[in-house]
């Protein structure tokens, strides 16, 4: 699942501890423990670029679910119920 967390981290590699104090107002430090600054507007952008993994993966049968349908109807039968979600929420 893609957080504002894992944005940070995304953004930012040298960030090792992230906390939230409120909404997009984020304490970050390094390994050392120094402080971080980031962009919030730059993460809640990225953060938005990237949600649309969050919906497709509540979206998506679970792996044995899929493997299920591979092995009754076949790969073509699961592209198509997997392009499903993919169309519905598309990359940006």
């Amino acid at each position: 699942m893609i957080t504002t967390h894992t944005i940070i981290r995304q953004l930012y590699p040298t960030v090792t501890f992230v906390t939230e104090r409120e909404e997009n107002k984020f304490i970050c430090r390094d390994k050392d423990g120094n402080s971080v600054t980031v962009d919030a507007d730059a993460v809640v952008a990225e953060f938005k670029k990237q949600e649309y993994k969050n919906k497709r993966e509540v979206e998506y049968p679970s792996i044995a679910d899929q493997l299920d349908d591979i092995y009754h109807n076949g790969i073509d039968a699961w592209k198509a119920t997997i392009k499903a979600t993919k169309d519905k929420y598309p990359k940006p």
